[in-house]
């Protein structure tokens, strides 16, 4: 009996503000709290409101048959608290049908995990326990940010005790293998391995709206038969997506609260499915192989590796110079700084100093708040530079940090300014992934 699993991530970064040269030594005020506060509203308007009631509206359709999962970082569900607190409230409602399963990631959605363990075990205990204390529950499942996966991520994930993990199913790592199965760790003690079939789910995240593509329009019909023809050549269809793939990168003009309306019963028609959280996947399917995956991957771009995030001269020197404050800014004991100082390290500051060309370029644009990989990275410099002159007046000197060496064997040029704002997610870039 296949189980259809969907998983949504749900991330909202503090976006920094345009912080200009000349506030360097004279403001500590490093983020954009009118444009966190606007965008927050505009996206819960045009799809954590609706989806959530749509979402609602199917598990009390559908009692203890339709199941969904989510992650919410830590710094979205600060900023649904001081923001939107009412949808705070409606994914609490969710919580309490025990249909819907909250997953634990980095707290501040961060790329710790490839920089310092220690962080990144960290980050994951406070998200854990903002995830308990909001929706009732300590998760029992992981994802690292963007799906950000390795066999050395996996060792430190089991050692806290989680007992399933999320990825992408990458082909060049599964090769003729399928990723509708359940699956463990290469060093794996138990720990399940849960793998995103890309393709089913960008032919909703990405594809959806795109009337070039040979398949569009997609029909609730047409896609539960191609769930359906996955009978009998696995045991789980991960469906891992972006939540504001409804109503915010898929249009509501586009018809897709309509489409995920309609699916449960369209899936339902093949009396062999049903729909299970990652937990009870885990549960129900035992794993198939152990998988080996010495080199990180991740779901972003159409290479699934960690070039959205790290490669180009500005991105290596910023996350180096963000981690090499650690040590200091833990030693002076002021929970302030150190929590400006992690919100630093989310990963969407690097990914928009990112400059892919091309379809993975598009999508870097559409996510980006500044005018040009370039204008990121002077801002993150200004920034950086003002909380090293705050930490030079502390007794401690500041400790030096170097890039880890397989992050230093390319450097890809920079061209500055050469990338401008568009909105292309609606137009479905075929393949790609995503990121917030």
């Amino acid at each position: 009996m296949p189980s259809v699993c969907f998983y949504f991530q749900v991330h909202q970064p503090y976006r920094m503000r345009h912080y200009p040269i000349f506030d360097i030594g004279e403001s500590p005020n490093y983020f954009d709290d009118k444009a966190n506060r606007e965008i927050c509203e505009k996206v819960a308007e045009k799809c954590y409101r609706p989806t959530n009631v749509l979402m609602l509206e199917l598990i009390h359709r559908y009692p203890g048959a339709f199941k969904i999962s989510y992650s919410i970082s830590g710094v979205a569900l600060e900023q649904f608290a001081e923001y939107t607190p009412d949808v705070l409230e409606s994914f609490q409602a969710l919580a309490a049908t025990g249909q819907v399963e909250f997953i634990t990631e980095t707290y501040y959605h961060s790329l710790a995990a490839l920089f310092n363990a220690g962080e990144f075990r960290e980050q994951i205990r406070k998200h854990q326990a903002t995830v308990q204390h909001y929706f009732g529950k300590k998760p029992t499942t992981f994802r690292n940010t963007e799906l950000i996966y390795s066999n050395g991520i996996a060792d430190m994930v089991e050692d806290l005790g989680f007992e399933t993990m999320l990825t992408e199913g990458v082909d060049r790592v599964l090769g003729w293998r399928s990723p509708n199965f359940v699956y463990e760790p290469w060093h794996g003690r138990g720990m399940k391995l849960l793998l995103k079939n890309y393709k089913l789910s960008d032919d909703i995240a990405f594809r959806f709206s795109q009337r070039s593509w040979k398949d569009w329009p997609l029909s609730t019909e047409k896609f539960a038969d191609w769930v359906h023809a996955i009978d009998g050549g696995g045991d789980t269809v991960n469906l891992f997506m972006d939540y504001e793939t409804f109503g915010e990168h898929q249009w509501a003009d586009t018809g897709i609260f309509d489409f995920m309306r309609a699916l449960p019963e369209a899936i339902w028609r093949h009396p062999s499915f049903n729909f299970a959280t990652p937990s009870e996947v885990a549960k129900m399917y035992p794993p198939v192989a152990k998988v080996d995956i010495p080199e990180a991957v991740s779901w972003a771009d159409e290479g699934r590796d960690l070039s959205a995030w790290l490669g180009n001269p500005m991105q290596d020197a910023s996350i180096a110079w963000v981690y090499k404050f650690e040590r200091q800014i833990k030693d002076s004991g002021d929970e302030n700084l150190l929590h400006q100082w992690r919100k630093l390290q989310t990963s969407d500051h690097f990914y928009y100093m990112c400059t892919k060309y091309w379809s993975d370029g598009d999508v870097h644009k559409y996510f980006s708040a500044y005018d040009s990989p370039h204008d990121s990275y002077v801002i993150m410099s200004n920034i950086l530079t003002d909380l090293e002159i705050r930490l030079k007046k502390s007794p401690k000197k500041v400790p030096t940090f170097t890039l880890p060496t397989e992050f230093q064997k390319k450097k890809a040029p920079v061209k500055a300014g050469t990338l401008k704002k568009g909105r292309v997610i609606k137009k479905g870039a075929a393949g790609a992934a995503t990121q917030q």
